[in-house]
């Protein structure tokens, strides 16, 4: 099966392309099919008309026309469309319903009708993020005519497909509620290439550095209020002093300037890690260390600094709608995690047995986990062990193209 991926943004500096796309098509290039990835490297133009093969996988950035915004728009999206029908492909598969690759559906579907008797790919939209009222659009910073153009074309793009594929169950009743039959609609969680950074493959030496207890927040920061943070982190310590907090990650609205704000005034102090050839230094002469971004190739070193890690996650549409890759990440690395029980979390962890969740917004409850984890050290080592198996098993990519193929039109064993 010839299969094209098209997405509203390049491979960086935003994730879902990378992050859910390409491993996606890695997994359906394993299985015989033919996957390429058009993509408009609008936020990182340099990659602009470059091409590459990555795992099989063929990688188009298209060239980004010149001129005012509208004429851009179009033309970028008219180039997405046009190379996807160039390539003849039997699938079309629509990362987002928005933006670029929303506006290259709609051309897509319009071609497709005003030309009968000409080959027709089948058309799949991704949704990963709810981007309509109480989504993006409540905390992104649009203007009054972007938040209802992009609330149309998410209302318009995943009901006018062939199927849909959704990251979460609140996606897929939300998709549901719009009127699209169930059978159109396909749960596809995220996933990764089974345990890519287990702790147990890191070097023990940076682990072995820090005799602190050492919680770890590895996160984007927007989807919770920081204040939630502080005073867990307060609450744990007046139980366990040496007790201390490892931050990876960067704002996407610059939030960690409010936790340096908010440690000082607790009397927390944060000192931020300095590390310039990548690889984590100690730094635990203060309460906080903070690392901001960091390469994915030092992830593994730094989830090996942590006894426990935490998902704080506010009970929002937003957040319910989400398949947070971060929170896979630590439980395939086998880093025990207590998290708040919203959307996919719940899906994502077994409470007791793969991971600990806890009511959201109950800073106490979330403490006494911390808490409850940190003083026992078999119980972390049982649900970190089991979190990594059962990432294995149920979220790797290689169990969950099947459902991809499924979405595509494909019975099972068809290829």
């Amino acid at each position: 099966m010839r299969i094209v991926m098209i997405g509203p943004f390049g491979m960086r500096p935003r994730g879902t392309m990378g992050v859910r796309a390409l491993p996606m098509a890695q997994a359906l290039v394993e299985r015989g099919h033919a996957v390429t990835m058009v993509m408009p490297p609008w936020q990182n133009p340099e990659d602009a008309g470059r091409c590459w093969r990555e795992s099989g996988v063929e990688i188009e950035n298209v060239p980004l026309p010149p001129g005012a915004a509208g004429l851009f728009h179009l033309s970028t999206a008219l180039r997405l469309a046009r190379r996807a029908r160039a390539l003849r492909p039997d699938v079309v598969h629509l990362f987002k319903p928005k933006a670029y690759s929303g506006l290259a559906h709609w051309l897509l579907a319009h071609w497709a009708g005003a030309l009968s008797g000409t080959h027709r790919a089948r058309l799949v939209v991704d949704t990963d993020d709810w981007e309509g009222p109480g989504g993006w659009n409540a905390i992104a910073d649009y203007s009054l005519a972007q938040r209802r153009f992009f609330a149309w074309q998410e209302r318009w793009g995943l009901t006018h497909a062939d199927a849909v594929t959704v990251a979460s169950r609140t996606l897929q009743s939300l998709v549901w509620a719009l009127g699209v039959p169930p059978a159109r609609v396909f749960y596809l969680p995220n996933g990764g290439a089974g345990s890519r950074m287990e702790t147990s493959a890191v070097n023990e030496e940076h682990a072995s550095n820090f005799a602190a207890p050492t919680i770890l927040l590895y996160t984007r920061f927007f989807e919770f209020p920081v204040s939630r943070v502080i005073q867990v982190f307060k609450r744990v310590r007046e139980r366990m002093p040496q007790v201390h907090l490892l931050v990876v990650g960067q704002g996407l609205f610059g939030e960690e300037t409010e936790l340096f704000r908010q440690a000082a005034q607790v009397g927390l102090t944060v000192g931020e890690e300095i590390s310039p050839d990548g690889a984590p230094v100690r730094a635990l002469a203060h309460d906080i260390t903070y690392v901001g971004w960091a390469p994915a190739e030092t992830l593994p070193a730094y989830f090996a600094r942590a006894d426990v890690a935490i998902y704080p996650f506010d009970d929002t549409l937003l957040n319910r709608s989400k398949c947070a890759v971060k929170l896979y990440d630590l439980l395939a690395a086998g880093v025990p995690v207590v998290a708040e029980a919203v959307g996919e979390n719940r899906e994502m962890i077994h409470h007791g047995e793969t991971g600990w969740l806890t009511p959201p917004g109950d800073e106490a409850a979330f403490a006494g986990a911390l808490l409850r984890l940190l003083e026992e050290n078999r119980l972390r080592e049982r649900l970190g062990r089991a979190a990594a198996r059962d990432m294995r098993r149920r979220r790797s990519w290689q169990v969950l193209v099947e459902t991809v193929e499924r979405a595509y039109g494909m019975s099972k064993g068809e290829r």
